[in-house]
């Protein structure tokens, strides 16, 4: 295998913009968030073609394919030519739905919740959490 063929995991997840900083990458495969086939791998694993990951970045989940070895940081668009999102539209779902949450205000000055306020905003946040999943 020639030098231009290897490339370590930590800085191919850098370079395809899974991580913000080749740092943050090396962490998170010492942590045990990268895996291969289920199994912790480390910051200096080479990285293959057809390979499959499963990396957890809070509660965030992806599972990618490795379509091409890039080395170098690149802008965005160029990037999706080098891996394939596997993720399970499920987990993309749940995530997604975090974020749609209702954004739950109360007028400035009304003071705290009464228990009457406060069963209602349970009620609003159970009646949207049960519709979600």
């Amino acid at each position: 295998m020639t030098e231009k063929e290897k490339l370590r995991i930590d800085k191919y997840l850098w370079a395809i913009r899974v991580f913000k900083t080749r740092t943050l990458a090396t962490e998170a495969c010492k942590a045990g968030r990268v895996k291969l086939d289920g199994q912790n791998i480390k910051p200096s694993h080479e990285v293959k073609v057809g390979e499959v990951y499963s990396i957890s970045k809070g509660v965030e989940r992806k599972v990618i394919r490795v379509t091409g070895l890039l080395e170098n940081r690149m802008d965005a668009k160029s990037v999706i030519n080098f891996f394939a999102d596997e993720t399970p539209f499920e987990q993309t779902n749940q995530y997604k739905s975090m974020f749609h949450a209702p954004v739950l205000k109360r007028d400035r000055g009304t003071g705290r919740p009464t228990k009457r306020d406060r069963r209602e905003i349970d009620d609003i946040k159970e009646n949207f959490f049960d519709r979600n999943e």
